[in-house]
């Protein structure tokens, strides 16, 4: 999941502190360093001499201690505290997510196990607590018959860089990890990804409205396709307006028509990786109309009651 680390800290327009590499410095000494769990503190307390020797030499060659001063003073002002919202590791390293008390504001810090830090992002949030409030009023569950992994979801950017979208803000992308990879193999083969070719099931009984099935999974890692940004999908019309988008579809795998009815738990296809996708995986969401694009994501009331987050496990049927 390497590939992870570049690929998503180019995504957020934020203050992005990123050294990515291996740290090439000596390995930071384990009685003086700053651990994750007294990363928020130290920083609130403008400690950041401190904290910028415990980064990575890419770190370092990137941003300047002066640099690294002046945003995290500018960071901290009217912040009174962070909660760790997320852990999740990611190759040689674990993330590290913080929000501010108000949720305003996000930190994400990449640590290795020796503690150097060896990337951070400090990021302004946007906060939308009137549609956070509003659930479906209907009851779904996840359109998965096995474990799979949340790599986004949630009601902040940091855990979600859907938020920040009207039209997908409570979306979820999910995928299987095992041992902490999403693959083994050639990390450019599809057929590598432990999601690839697995069951996507109706998340609610309904009538199918849109479908796609012809085109192509990409590369991983390679290439993605924006101007599809779907890919293969199934769009679900449930009762009380209510528009389920299930996305990256293997190509040729569906097994519905628009017009077909559907259950709860019917096989509506399998998971690839077409559209706008990096690598096979699900994206799910609940919209207020058919068009997508001109829709509104709204907050998933599930059947079990939980709501996963970045980084935690989740099943379905």
């Amino acid at each position: 999941m390497k590939a992870y680390l570049t690929i998503f800290l180019s995504l957020f327009l934020a203050v992005i502190l990123s050294g990515c590499g291996k740290a090439e410095k000596d390995p930071v000494e384990n009685e003086t360093a700053i651990s994750p769990d007294q990363f928020t503190d130290r920083f609130l307390a403008g400690d950041f001499e401190a904290l910028y020797n415990q980064t990575s030499d890419d770190f370092q060659d990137m941003v300047t201690l002066e640099s690294f001063i002046e945003l995290g003073e500018g960071f901290n002002a009217d912040v009174e505290g962070f909660e760790l919202v997320s852990e999740m590791p990611i190759d040689h390293v674990t993330e590290y997510q913080w929000i501010s008390e108000r949720g305003d504001k996000g930190i994400r810090s990449y640590f290795l196990e020796d503690h150097t830090i060896e990337g951070m992002q400090l990021m302004p949030l946007s906060v939308f607590p009137e549609s956070d409030e509003k659930y479906t009023e209907n009851i779904y569950q996840m359109p998965i018959n096995e474990e799979w992994y949340t790599f986004w979801g949630g009601t902040n950017e940091l855990v979600n860089y859907h938020y920040a979208h009207e039209n997908q803000r409570y979306a979820y992308d999910l995928l299987i990890v095992e041992a902490g990879n999403s693959f083994d193999g050639d990390s450019e083969d599809n057929e590598s990804y432990f999601a690839f070719g697995k069951e996507v099931l109706a998340p609610l009984e309904g009538v199918v409205v849109s479908t796609e099935n012809s085109i192509p999974d990409n590369t991983p890692l390679v290439e993605t396709n924006a101007e599809e940004p779907l890919g293969n999908h199934v769009i679900i019309e449930h009762k009380n307006n209510e528009y389920s988008v299930i996305a990256h579809l293997q190509e040729n795998s569906l097994q519905v028509s628009e017009g077909d009815s559907v259950a709860a738990g019917d096989v509506v296809g399998l998971a690839g990786n077409s559209g706008n996708s990096s690598e096979p995986h699900i994206h799910f969401h609940v919209a207020d109309g058919e068009d997508w694009e001109n829709a509104t994501s709204i907050r998933i009331n599930f059947k079990n009651g939980e709501e996963p987050v970045r980084g935690e496990t989740t099943t379905g049927f």
